[in-house]
């Protein structure tokens, strides 16, 4: 069974996590499912970026992104070239380390 290595994030997993991740399911599921609280304000539908994470090691074992990801990828604050939409990444058979950016663009809090 594939793991997650979760690098420590001040908020959401302060001490970092290391969790058994099941292949095909997603970066973002997994985390919620583990009690890490990530962002996902569109509610997984690809419609924002608040669920974005950069994959450190393990980026090569997903699947590439499709074209809508990009497209919201380019507003992530914090981009990188391993940038990923936890919620349209799919876990497969290869451990995954990931870094969750200390902010994320939540158009929805951010417009009150």
């Amino acid at each position: 069974m594939p793991q997650l290595i979760v690098l420590p994030n001040e908020q959401l997993c302060p001490d970092g996590a290391l969790i058994d991740a099941k292949p095909g399911v997603s970066i973002c599921d997994t985390l919620l499912e583990h009690g890490i609280e990530i962002e996902h304000a569109c509610e997984k539908s690809c419609a924002c970026t608040t669920c974005h994470v950069v994959v450190r090691e393990g980026f090569e074992s997903l699947d590439p992104s499709e074209e809508l990801e990009d497209d919201m990828l380019d507003k992530a604050w914090g981009l990188e070239p391993a940038s990923r939409l936890s919620c349209q990444a799919i876990v497969k058979d290869q451990d995954l380390v990931i870094e969750i950016p200390k902010y994320t663009i939540n158009l929805a809090s951010e417009s009150h």
